[in-house]
Parts: structure tokens; C-alpha cells; sequence
């Protein structure tokens, strides 16, 4: 199969809605990282993705729709209030909703459960792209299982070039990390998998907000993966990724340690003010914060496959606002290996 690369434009999304509507899969961008869609209501094009990326049939896919009212054909049921006002503060944008799921939505979407996630993206090419289908569009992030989420679309043509017949470039992710989802079937409503929505701005709205216990630690074995990103491991770099937690020197003299006593090609992630403590040892930029490290994480660890990395030793930041998105993204890459010092 011959991959193509499309700038964003109104000809690409019609080509996109054209394949999309034959029953194909076609790349495209999103404000959080790419997408690798497919006609929700068509169970055949939807096993596709699944095929593309190698993904597990047991991890449920998100349903995009391009405005408020496709909802309605999508779960079953009124929209509950919660959900309601969370919709109306933070969508279009970065959040995906658990609720009840239509009778349209098949099986295979979402793994089989009950539920389904809906999320109505802020970026205006993703919109536009989903309208030209005239279809809600089920969609994972577009890359290979479990390797790190692309936010551009070379990242998508690393991974998914022969496996898909077209890849729609709207240039770089402006968040960096996939939507927060939220179980917004009833109160208090639950985080599972945080982003850039955090569970401080839900509060703001509901006045109170629950995070799955998940979201810091392995799914147990008698755990469903109730929503995308709870697998034990993903969005993981070839080489093997140890987390370090502790104070800012008691971390770095950790990771020094680490990296001295390991042989074969290794780097540090570190935010920007710690770079001096670790010499002239190979360092990648997290930048100034939760946020830009949030936009560069994925970018970074694919940087490091690209250098044939075998072992990265990283900082870990403290697990609140957007830090709690960043320690999960971090923690299911490292399978959870965290060095507490």
C-alpha cells in the first residue's frame, strides 16, 4: 500500500472523507497528538485500525465527532447533566467522556463494554475533517502499539507508512499528550486517564472529581482497561526508561549513578534549570515546566529511538495539574520502573 502525505487543506479532507467513507483509514491531526480514524459505525473499517497499529481488540477507541448535537447518535439515552457542564466549559478541546453507549456504536469500538468514549477536539482541522465525513470517527492515537504518540505527521509516516493509504499534515501537536477521560456516567465523576483538562479545572465545574487509582500504577490483573492509555505499558521508547523521583540533587545524583554504571548508548530527560547537574552526560530538555515537558515528551522519546537509545533515566515531576498527565505518560512508558531517592 502506497502512503500519502496531504498538507491540510479542503481537497485533503475531502480525499480523507472519500477513503473514510469506502471504509479505509486515514490519518489526521488533532490539537493532542494524531489520530488514526476510521468509520465508527463500520465495524469492518474500524478492525482496520486495529490491524494497522497491532493494537490489543480488549482497548477501547474514541469516537470524534466534529459538533455537539452528534452526540445523540452516539450514546444512549439524554447526555447526563455532569456531562452537560463539562461540555459546555471545556468542549471543543481536549476531553474525552465516558458515557452510555448507543446502539449504532458496534461492538469493536469499544472492546465490548457498555460505554463509550466521545471527545469533540479544539483543533479546527480536525473538525473540518471530521464534518467532511459526515461521520462520527473512531480514532486512537496513529501509531504503531504501544511505541510513543505522534505529534507530527512524520512521526505517523515513521510508523504507519504501507499500512495506511493517507496521512492528512497539520503540522505540529499544540498539547502534546492525548485527551483526560472522564467516566462522566455518574457523580462524582472519575479521571481515568488525565491530560490536559486536570482534574482541578473538572472541580471548578462540578465541585468535585475522583481519579482512578489506576492512573499512577499497573492495572491489576482482574482490571479492565475501561478507557485507551491504561495498559500496563505504553507509549514506550525501544530502550528501557527508569524513572527517578526525589528532590532536584538527591534525583540527579541517582540518575548520574545510574547512567555511569550503564553500558551502551543512554541520555537523561531532565527540566531545564536541573541541566547543570548532570556535566557533560548526554541530556534531553523537558524545558521549564509540566507543560512544555508535556508538548516535548513524545517528540523526545522518539528522538531517542532514532539515536538507538537503550536506556533513559528521567526526572519525575510532582503528580498535580498537568504534572499528573506527564508522571502517567511517564510511568506507562517506564512500565512503572520508579527509583524513589
Amino acid at each position: 500500500m502506497t502512503t500519502r502525505l496531504l498538507k491540510a487543506s479542503p481537497e485533503a479532507y475531502a480525499e480523507g472523507a472519500r477513503l473514510i467513507n469506502a471504509g479505509e483509514v486515514v490519518a489526521f491531526p488533532t490539537e493532542t497528538v494524531y489520530g488514526l480514524g476510521a468509520h465508527a459505525l463500520n465495524p469492518d473499517a474500524v478492525a482496520k485500525i486495529f490491524a494497522a497499529k497491532g493494537r490489543p481488540g480488549d482497548n477501547p477507541l474514541i469516537v470524534h465527532i466534529s459538533r455537539y448535537e452528534q452526540i445523540y447518535g452516539i450514546i444512549s439515552g439524554d447526555v447526563p447533566r455532569q456531562a452537560e457542564l463539562l461540555a459546555k466549559e471545556y468542549w471543543p478541546g481536549p476531553m474525552t467522556m465516558i458515557l452510555p453507549k448507543g446502539e449504532k456504536i458496534p461492538p469493536c469500538v469499544t472492546a465490548g463494554l457498555d460505554s463509550v468514549g466521545v471527545r469533540l477536539p479544539a483543533s479546527q482541522a480536525a473538525r473540518d475533517f471530521i464534518s467532511a465525513c459526515a461521520a462520527p470517527v473512531a480514532a486512537p492515537s496513529a501509531n504503531l502499539s504501544g511505541k510513543p504518540s505522534p505529534t507530527t505527521a512524520v512521526h505517523v509516516l515513521n510508523d504507519m507508512n504501507g499500512r495506511i493509504p493517507l496521512i492528512i499534515d497539520g503540522g505540529e501537536s499544540d498539547v502534546g499528550l492525548e485527551s483526560t477521560v472522564i467516566d462522566a456516567r455518574s457523580m462524582p465523576v472519575r479521571v481515568l486517564r488525565p491530560g490536559g483538562v486536570t482534574p482541578q479545572m473538572i472541580a471548578r465545574v462540578l465541585g468535585e472529581v475522583l481519579v482512578d487509582g489506576s492512573v499512577l500504577r499497573p492495572l491489576a490483573k482482574h482490571e479492565t482497561a475501561r478507557s485507551p492509555g491504561m495498559k500496563y505499558k505504553h507509549y514506550a521508547p525501544d530502550g528501557s526508561l527508569v524513572i527517578v523521583k526525589g528532590t532536584a540533587d538527591a534525583a540527579a545524583r541517582e540518575i548520574n549513578a545510574l547512567y555511569d554504571n550503564t553500558e551502551g548508548s543512554r541520555c537523561i530527560l531532565a527540566f531545564e534549570e536541573h541541566i547543570p547537574l548532570y556535566g557533560e552526560r548526554r541530556v534531553f530538555s523537558l524545558g521549564e515546566d509540566a507543560q512544555t515537558a508535556s508538548h516535548r515528551l513524545f517528540d523526545a522519546l522518539r528522538q531517542m529511538d532514532e539515536m538507538h537509545i537503550n536506556a533513559i533515566f528521567s526526572e519525575a515531576v510532582p503528580a498535580e495539574g498537568l504534572g499528573l498527565a506527564l508522571m502517567n505518560r511517564l510511568g506507562r512508558a517506564a512500565a512503572f520502573h520508579i527509583i524513589e531517592v
